[in-house]
């Protein structure tokens, strides 16, 4: 029998993320025999670390098979706030704290609590593709500001605040950013501040998922910095990039006392609460040994130098340093060619899976993103196949 139901027509408002798409393509690749070097996926080619690993067995073996709190178990959110106090010198209290399944959950709470019809969310653009995505979905009006090259891939405080109006309820910002890499200076994010003193309807999420892999001129500076803007503040971290736990689906959530109340409500009514015994990883993660930040972090540092340093040895390509997160997103408009094009000869041709530029919004024309989540040898390995077959071609 032919079924003639109609989807709700914000259901067509949802994107998606090309890099997985990628990836799947690039696996199918590989499993009929070709040799794949994927730059495309952004997570930690590195294991969790074993005593993470085994603080998660040793929940389940201890019985921690149940629902927990919705907003997470105490001693984890109360772990987040002492780490919050030792790297930042900040208090928060854990009852702004709320663990979430992955990242993304902060993301669609957010649009979801400030965004419906007749409103703006800005969000930064080429940025990552579920910030569009959700604002589209919640119904209000996504409304991009670029990220320039010029610029190290920093926001311009001036720009933001020129787009925000009577209808703009939210700003998302990200720093240490996907895909460019870029950090935003501390000065700039003063100047963003003080200039949303003139908008106290205003609420800002700022997405700090990168926030221990920043390496370059400028130094990572968390929105928690700035006590004056906190009872409109929604902060998005997690453990996925950090401990190299993408799998695990762990975040978290800082939110103010009025949306924390609503998000909590949005998490009983979707997800319940997060896996008990990855909370309990998630708790020795932060109460654990913290060498294998570091050891990742440096990992991360000499593969973006060495991959930077490479991309700019191509014909037709131009690359900025990256500052952060573990990405290069160089210029490609020497090619001649747009991003999709470059993607798709790129993995067709070579085997070398990327992500167009345009995955990231429509101002990511004329680049492609690069991970550096891969080792020393596939990485040169890859520029390598890049290098020699453009030369041959332009």
């Amino acid at each position: 029998m032919k079924s003639n139901y109609e989807l709700a027509s914000r259901s067509y408002d949802l994107g998606t993320e090309t890099a997985f798409t990628v990836l799947a393509k690039a696996n199918k690749l590989a499993s009929e025999g070709q040799n794949i070097i994927n730059l495309g996926i952004g997570q930690p080619d590195f294991k969790t670390p074993k005593h993470i690993v085994e603080a998660g067995i040793k929940a389940l073996r201890d019985g921690h098979h149940g629902y927990t709190q919705s907003t997470g178990i105490p001693n984890l959110r109360e772990a987040v706030s002492n780490d919050i106090k030792k790297r930042y010198n900040q208090n928060i209290s854990p009852d702004h704290i709320m663990i979430v399944p992955g990242g993304k959950v902060i993301i669609f709470f957010s649009a979801m609590l400030m965004g419906e019809k007749n409103k703006e969310i800005l969000y930064p653009n080429p940025g990552f593709p579920i910030y569009e995505s959700a604002i589209n979905y919640s119904g209000a009006k996504s409304i991009p500001y670029q990220l320039k090259e010029d610029k190290g891939f920093s926001f311009s405080a001036e720009d933001i605040l020129s787009k925000i109006n009577n209808n703009t309820s939210l700003i998302i910002i990200n720093s240490p950013a996907n895909p460019t890499g870029g950090v935003v200076p501390k000065s700039e994010l003063e100047k963003l501040v003080v200039g949303l003193k003139e908008y106290p309807n205003v609420v800002l999420m700022s997405d700090e998922i990168y926030d221990q892999f920043c390496f370059g001129e400028n130094n990572f500076t968390s929105m928690l910095q700035f006590p004056e803007l906190r009872e409109r503040l929604i902060i998005l971290n997690g453990w996925s990039k950090t401990y190299a736990m993408t799998g695990w689906r762990l975040g978290y959530g800082i939110f103010p006392s009025k949306l924390y109340e609503m998000a909590e409500k949005l998490a009983v009514n979707i997800h319940s609460c997060v896996n008990s015994s990855a909370q309990y990883a998630a708790l020795e993660a932060l109460n654990g040994p913290q060498n294998c930040v570091s050891e990742m972090n440096n990992h991360f540092k000499r593969r973006a130098h060495l991959m930077y340093t490479k991309l700019n040895e191509i014909n037709g390509f131009s690359c900025q340093k990256p500052n952060g997160a573990f990405y290069c997103f160089p210029n490609i408009t020497g090619t001649g060619k747009n991003s999709t094009e470059i993607q798709n000869i790129l993995l067709d041709n070579l085997g070398v899976a990327t992500v167009a530029g345009t995955s990231f919004g429509e101002y990511g024309e004329g680049y492609i993103r690069l991970s550096c989540a891969n080792s020393d040898a596939a990485i040169e390995e890859a520029i390598s196949r890049i290098k020699d077959f453009l030369l041959a071609i332009l």
